[in-house]
Formats: C-alpha cells, sequence, structure tokens
C-alpha cells in the first residue's frame, strides 16, 4: 500500500460544573466528558440488598438484547486509558478467565429465561486478542452453547490492536462471524505514539491492518486520537490520509483526555485548559473537513461511516429502549430500571484485585446483581434523548413524546434553552426533530453533561477515583 510521508517532526451560557480538572479543560470548554452510556459507572453504587438476576429481568422485553463480553487484559496500558483493565496475566488467569465467564454465563442464561434472543454481539476490553487463539474459540463457544448467541447470525464487533492482531486470532474471528473488526491505531507517527504512552512499530501496524483486510471482514474500524502532544495539522492530516488508504469503513476520532490515574495525568498533570481545548478543537474541524471530504459521513461526533459501507445489520435493536446483557468483570448490563455491573476501578492493584475477586466468584455469586443503579423515570428519559441526541441524526421528537407522554423541551426545558441560545441546535426544540447543529456536535462532550441528573451527577462527583 502507497502512503504518504510522514511531516518533520457568541454570548456564552454557563454550563453546571463537572469536575473540569478530572476531564483536562477549561471549565466552561468543550472537552467535559465522553458520554457514551448513561449513567456513567462512577454514579453506580453497591445494591442492598442485592438483587436476584432473576427480579431483575422478570417482565423486561428480551426479545431483541444486546450481547457484550469484557475482557480485561492489555500488552500496555496507554497513556490515555482510563478503562477497566490489567497489563499482562500470569500463567494461568485468562483461562481461569474464563472459566469464570462461562459460569457466570450459566447464571445469566438461566435467569434470562428461554425467550431471550440476541439482536447484536460484542467482545471489548481491555483488548479481546489479547487471549490466544484457543482461547477467543473457547469465547466464542461460551457465547454459543451457554448465551445462545449465534455469532454467524447477528452483527458482531470486536476489538483489537496493532500488536495481538495475529494472522491465527483474526482467522478465528472470520470463522466466528465477526463483521466488524475496529483497531486502535492512535496515530501512525511513531514520535506521537510514544507521546501518548502508546509504544508501536508503524511496520507492525501497516501488517495488522494488511492482515484484517486479507481476511475480508465487512468492516474495517480504524481509532485515532487528536491532541497528542507534538501533534500539528501536518502531522494530524498524515495520520488521517494514511488510515484512508487501507478504505476503512468506519474512522472514530477520539480528543486526547488526560484523566486521573493515567499515564498522561501522572506525567503532565497541569497541561490542562483552553490553549489544550483550542488544540483539539483545531485537530477535529481538520479531520471532520477532511473525512468528509474524501466520501465519510459523520454519525457522531467521533465516529464517521463510508458512504458506501454496508449497514450495521442490527435490524430492530435499538440502544436507547432494548436492553444489554454484559459478561466479564468490566461488563455492563441493563434493563429498562436497572443498571448493574462489577465495580469499577482504574488503578492497577485494584482492577488486579477485581479481576481476581471476579475469576473466584461461583455460579451463585453471579445470579446476582450487586453493584449499580436503579433508574427512575427521569434517569430512562435523560438516557434516551443523550443516546440520541448525540448522534448526528438527531432524536425523532414525535417519538419521544409517544414514549414519556410529553415533548422534551417540556422535560427539560433549561438545558433545551442552553442548546438554543449557544447556537447548538439545528432548529427549535419543537421541530420534527431535537438535532444538533455541526458546532453543537463539534461540542458533544459538553451536551452530554449538561443532562446528567443532579442525583447522577452527585454521585459522579463523590466517587473517589481508585
Amino acid at each position: 500500500m502507497n502512503t504518504p510521508s510522514p511531516p518533520r517532526s457568541s454570548h456564552p451560557v454557563p454550563l453546571s460544573p463537572l469536575r473540569p480538572a478530572e476531564e483536562g479543560g477549561a471549565e466552561d470548554g468543550p472537552y467535559r466528558q465522553y458520554v457514551y452510556a448513561y449513567p456513567h459507572k462512577t454514579a453506580y453504587r453497591r445494591l442492598d440488598p442485592p438483587v436476584p438476576l432473576r427480579e431483575v429481568w422478570a417482565g423486561e422485553e428480551v426479545r431483541a438484547l444486546s450481547f457484550y463480553v469484557h475482557v480485561p487484559f492489555c500488552g500496555v496500558r496507554c497513556g490515555f486509558c482510563n478503562l477497566f483493565t490489567r497489563v499482562g496475566a500470569p500463567d494461568g488467569l485468562t483461562a481461569a478467565y474464563l472459566d469464570a465467564v462461562e459460569r457466570e454465563a450459566g447464571a445469566v442464561r438461566e435467569a434470562l429465561g428461554g425467550g431471550a434472543r440476541f439482536a447484536t454481539a460484542a467482545i471489548g476490553g481491555g483488548t479481546p486478542t489479547f487471549l490466544t487463539a484457543g482461547e477467543l474459540e473457547r469465547l466464542f463457544d461460551i457465547a454459543e452453547s451457554r448465551m445462545g448467541v449465534d455469532t454467524r447470525a447477528v452483527p458482531l464487533s470486536v476489538e483489537t490492536s496493532p500488536d495481538t492482531a495475529t494472522a491465527d486470532r483474526l482467522r478465528v474471528l472470520a470463522e466466528r462471524g465477526t463483521d466488524r473488526v475496529s483497531i486502535g491505531v492512535q496515530s501512525f507517527v511513531e514520535e506521537e505514539a510514544r507521546a501518548a504512552v502508546r509504544p508501536q512499530r508503524r511496520e507492525v501496524v501497516d501488517a495488522a491492518l494488511d492482515r484484517v483486510r486479507a481476511l475480508g471482514f465487512p468492516v474495517l474500524n480504524i481509532d485515532l486520537i487528536y491532541g497528542i502532544p507534538g501533534q500539528t495539522a501536518a502531522s494530524w492530516a498524515y495520520s488521517l490520509r494514511t488510515a484512508l488508504g487501507w478504505r476503512p469503513e468506519e474512522v472514530y476520532l477520539y480528543p486526547l483526555y488526560r484523566r486521573p490515574l493515567t499515564g498522561l495525568a501522572r506525567r503532565d498533570p497541569a497541561a490542562a485548559g483552553r490553549e489544550f481545548d483550542a488544540h483539539r478543537m483545531a485537530r477535529y474541524r481538520e479531520g471532520v473537513e477532511l473525512l468528509t471530504g474524501e466520501g465519510y459521513r459523520q454519525v457522531s461526533m467521533r465516529m464517521f461511516r463510508r458512504a458506501d459501507a454496508p449497514a450495521d445489520g442490527a435490524g430492530d435493536y435499538s440502544c436507547q429502549a432494548d436492553g444489554m446483557v454484559g459478561l466479564g468483570c468490566g461488563a455492563r448490563s441493563y434493563t429498562s430500571s436497572l443498571h448493574y455491573s462489577f465495580d469499577y476501578a482504574v488503578a492497577a492493584p485494584r482492577v488486579r484485585g477485581l479481576i481476581d475477586e471476579y475469576v473466584a466468584g461461583s455460579r451463585e455469586d453471579f445470579a446476582t446483581a450487586r453493584h449499580g443503579r436503579r433508574m427512575s423515570p427521569d434517569e430512562s428519559r435523560r438516557r434516551f434523548l443523550l443516546q440520541s441526541l448525540l448522534q448526528a441524526e438527531g432524536m425523532d421528537s414525535a417519538g419521544y413524546t409517544a414514549r414519556f407522554g410529553e415533548p422534551p423541551e417540556r422535560h427539560f426545558p433549561v438545558e433545551t434553552g442552553v442548546l438554543e441560545a449557544r447556537g447548538w441546535l439545528a432548529e427549535g426544540p419543537s421541530g420534527p426533530r431535537l438535532r444538533l447543529s455541526a458546532e453543537g456536535l463539534a461540542h458533544s462532550d459538553a451536551v452530554g453533561p449538561l443532562f446528567f441528573s443532579p442525583s447522577v451527577r452527585a454521585s459522579m462527583e463523590e466517587y473517589l477515583p481508585r
């Protein structure tokens, strides 16, 4: 593959505070919280008393569920990463972890009952391909035989990394029906990768992408990060154009965050504020312009899909409305009334301890939800709105009204007023869709926290990073 040569090295309306120092930006800046789910797991608490999963799922609609497995192992911890994962695994730990996943699967499937059906599936982490090819085969067997997930019949996404995207592992993914492979490259410039504490050799990255393409996965997603120390407009354009050389069906552009307990936060805790925000926003705008000019459609602030890419194939599944079943110690599950998971951590000692606790769990332990957050009607409305509004197509206001009884501006007059005042809505909230403008989409990480409930906000602020 031929790639380019790398380069040489309004009236503001205040937003309510959300620990700006934690997220590494100015207090009223655009980078405050990545809202990929609501409520965030830092708002979860111990359930007292614990709730049997049979009760959790009783009466829930289970004919179109999402299935997720979490693999909490990585070869290296990147400097920006605050995910629940550990570096490496002593002999026997990954096998013991899969034993625990199998026990959990048995308990969960029994609680779901015979009518449960899965419409979409994903394996994430961590790095799922940290597992050997044989261990990946076993993980797929657990999904199929214990949970009843036909991975060859439903859309399946799996995450990987350049170092672990080996031929034997990728072959297992292909043979077991993986439709989408997501690979975290972050930067095609080695100096930038090192600056993000993501050491990788360019030839390893290129070879991994070649192998993914050779196996014919329907969707290749490449993750890139902007805002890395030393990154310039030229080096950012180089990474973008290099990624496009593989014709990925999807590209995700992530702003760099310096979060507590991560390598970058320890290395340079004071590197934040408006200058950092401006640097990231400039790279974001350059990325949007380049990708849309090359035939990619912007789906959200982060996601860009090639115009001729296949549809996601998820059918009638809706992340706003349907349930999710997660296996593994870093996975979350959710129903209409309860979101639950195991405890969350970032610091290495606590992560290792939680993985050890999970591995020691019995089937009876896994039959009970012990950590989570109950969803009030207000929280359910906020979640539905956020999961819709942060997509470029926005939210069908009539659909929201039919589901919740009143239009969104009646439930959230202050929040929608802020969006209008800042010019972040493409049209007023009385229109057929509540949709962010291009500027609103650029500020998605400020829009999302605006809709957090006072209770969730307080729980997140009380959470002590561990």
